[in-house]
Parts: structure tokens; C-alpha cells; sequence
């Protein structure tokens, strides 16, 4: 029998929590959590399930604008139709769905990491979570901020400042923290702030069980300076002292030196990787039109970017000024060629330095690729939000 994409109905999605169940051997609670305020797609054989996912229309921050994109997410395909490319053929379908309303990005995250990447997607940055003793967080010099319990609209607005700092964050959208306490009911928001001034910084943790006992997880982390790192950091030291260990979630935590430069032994700490988020650039001359760009930057550079198909590439003239980009079609002769799932690497930030991008496989001239980095080397990768 044929296969048809749909949009699913209720009853449809309620087969499809069954089939997610059966084949991932456990309940996935956002199949549920998320439906009202996603695209839901299901695959119907003769009237029966056997795949499907959704994906969110949330935008992320990029060079310090918010850029539409699709965030997919909780897909699925029965173990009896998997090997026959069904997953590929409906990724395209939902991408599809979302970029018809306006995505020009999109992501996810994967363990399928190698099939998506076959696909067009990459990892603009590893992701981790970490594990440090709660005695490595004591800091009796810590400096003192006033520390408030509950969530405000003070500290929303707090996020929506920093996460335009990072690549990658979500503009969070208002069912956001709705759906976060849904996910972890005993989770607790702090706020932190220089004596009756703006909060500086802004904590959610929660205390939660494991085969050893407890410990406590630190779901969100936002500092505005190092002063709100300290303090955040410090309290999670004292906030329990009967529990041994305090772990940073996989987006609790910016990347960098934030942790390591608050410790005192670097050695306490204790890293797990985790699946990575994976970028995708839908329309490249709409991405790179709506991201920010450096006020300072000023680039004209002849780039090439291979076709999906791999037998071509397509050229195009890269112009940054004013902290406005533009990419145009072009005859010039590329200095630089780069793929699809290097150029969102590119877009993200992922790449530090020429030797990187080029041991990453970007070809041509490494003056030229310096210039390239310097437009999006301001700001670091960071999806602070997992899904």
C-alpha cells in the first residue's frame, strides 16, 4: 500500500504516542506536551500510523537578531518500515510545512547524527553536560547579591537580552515555561541582583532523584557578568550540603570557560557528551538577510556553495556592511567553496579559526576564510533550550 503524509488529527496523534512508545521502549513525554502548539505530521499506511513528528516554529537568535526557524522534533518511524528512506522523505515533508511559513533555518536534535549530516545538517558545537562536587562550588568570597525565589518578567526579559548574545538560542515563546514545569515539575527559579537593582542573573534548578540518591540539576543559567556567575554558583555550593553532587543539564550551562574559571580545582569537573543540536540552512539568501552581522564587518567575498546533489555549486557574492548582509548570485570566481552543512557551521559561529575550518574540510584561500569567520566569530554557538 501507498504512504501518505498528512496532517494529523487527534486520534491519529494519540496512535502516534502508541508507536512512539512501542518504538523507543518508553514513553516520549513531549509528543503529548508539545501537540498545541506544534505542526504534527504522521505517515499512514492503509489507515494505519507508522511514522511521524512534529516541528515548532520558534525563532533563534543569530548575530543578535531572532531568525524564524523550524524546530523538529519527536519523529518517529516504526521498526517494521524502517530501511526504506521513509525518515528522510518525511524530515523533508515537515522542513517543508515550516518553511512555507516562514522558517529559513532549521534544527534538531539526534542521535542519527551521521544520516541527518547526509542530509544537509550539521553541528555547529559539542554538547555537554557536566558534574562538579558541590563542594568545588563553595565560595566563601563569594560576592553577595540579593537572591530572590520565583520567576518574573523581570528575569523573561533577562534571557531575551542574553540569548541574543549566543547563536542558537530560541526566543522563547510564551507556552515556554509552561511547558518546562510540565517537564519538571519541582523546578525552581532564582533571581540574583545587586541590592535592589536589575536582576543580573537568573538560576532554575531542581532537586531530583538517582540510583545513588540525589542531586541537584541546574536546568537554566544566565549570568550578565562574572559578579552573577560567582554568586549563581556559589549558592548552588551551599543551596544543599547533605547532596554530593550538583549537575549542569546539557543547555544549563553557556559554553566556554564560565565553569572552570569559578572553580577552584579545574580537575573537579566532569564531563558527558550528549547528541548535538543540528543546523540546517533552508533558504541561504533569506538567512543570511534576516541574521545580524558586526556593525564593523565589511566583506565582499566570492563564495561557492555546493548543490544538494553534490555535482555542482552555486555561486554567490557574500556582502557584509553596516551590520546588514546580503547574498547574491554571482559570476565572480569563488575564493571560497563551502557545503550546506558547512556554511550553517559558518552561520552559527562554530568555526574559531581558519586551521579549523579547513581542517573541517572548507576549501580555498585561508586569507580569504579568515575575512569570512570575522563576520560571525563575535558571538559563540549555543542552543540553550533542549527539545
Amino acid at each position: 500500500m501507498d504512504l501518505e503524509i498528512i496532517e494529523a488529527d487527534d486520534g491519529q496523534w494519540a496512535e502516534y504516542d502508541a508507536l512512539t512508545r512501542r518504538a523507543y521502549g518508553q514513553p516520549v513525554s513531549d509528543v503529548v506536551r508539545l501537540a498545541p502548539y506544534a505542526d504534527r505530521r504522521v505517515v499512514v499506511r492503509g489507515g494505519q500510523v507508522v511514522a511521524g513528528g512534529m516541528g515548532l516554529l520558534v525563532p533563534q537568535w543569530f548575530g543578535g537578531r531572532p531568525v524564524p526557524a523550524a524546530s523538529m522534533g519527536c519523529g518517529c518511524v516504526a521498526p517494521e518500515e524502517r530501511g526504506g528512506r521513509l525518515a528522510a522523505r518525511l524530515v523533508e515533508d515537515r522542513v517543508r510545512v515550516l518553511q512555507d511559513k516562514g522558517a529559513v533555518l532549521a534544527t534538531l536534535w539526534t542521535a542519527a547524527n551521521g544520516y541527518v549530516r547526509r542530509l544537509g545538517w550539521e553541528a555547529p558545537a559539542q554538547v555537554f553536560s557536566w558534574t562538579v562536587p558541590t563542594a568545588a562550588l563553595k565560595r566563601p568570597d563569594a560576592d553577595t547579591l540579593d537572591i530572590a525565589h520565583g520567576d518574573t518578567a523581570q528575569l523573561a526579559e533577562l534571557r531575551d537580552r542574553l540569548s541574543a548574545q549566543w547563536n542558537g538560542p530560541w526566543q522563547r515563546p510564551a507556552w515556554w515555561t509552561t511547558w518546562q514545569h510540565d517537564v519538571h515539575p519541582a523546578l525552581e527559579t532564582y533571581a540574583f541582583s545587586d541590592h535592589g537593582r536589575n536582576p543580573t542573573g537568573a538560576l532554575a534548578v531542581a532537586i531530583e532523584r538517582t540510583p545513588g540518591g540525589r542531586q541537584l540539576v541546574v536546568q537554566d543559567l544566565w549570568a550578565a557578568d562574572a559578579a552573577a556567575a560567582n554568586a549563581m554558583l556559589a549558592f548552588l555550593g551551599r543551596h544543599h550540603a547533605r547532596i554530593p553532587i550538583v549537575t549542569f543539564e546539557r543547555t544549563g550551562l553557556p559554553p566556554g570557560l564560565l565553569l572552570p574559571s569559578h572553580l577552584a580545582g579545574i580537575g573537579a569537573m566532569t564531563a558527558t557528551s550528549w547528541h548535538p543540536w543540528m543546523l540546517r540552512v533552508l533558504d541561504l539568501t533569506r538567512a543570511v538577510q534576516l541574521r545580524g552581522w558586526p556593525k564593523e564587518a565589511d566583506l565582499d567575498l566570492p563564495v561557492a556553495v555546493v548543490t544538494e546533489d553534490r555535482r555542482a555549486a552555486d555561486r554567490y557574492s557574500l556582502c557584509v556592511a553596516g551590520g546588514e548582509g546580503e547574498l547574491k548570485t554571482t559570476g565572480r570566481e569563488p575564493q571560497l567553496t563551502l557545503t550546506k552543512g558547512q556554511f550553517a557551521v559558518w552561520y552559527a559561529g562554530g568555526y574559531r579559526s581558519a586551521a579549523a575550518a579547513l581542517q573541517a574540510g572548507v576549501q580555498g584561500d585561508p586569507q580569504a576564510l579568515t575575512r569570512l569567520l570575522s563576520a560571525t566569530a563575535d558571538r559563540e554557538p549555543w542552543l540553550a533550550d533542549h527539545f
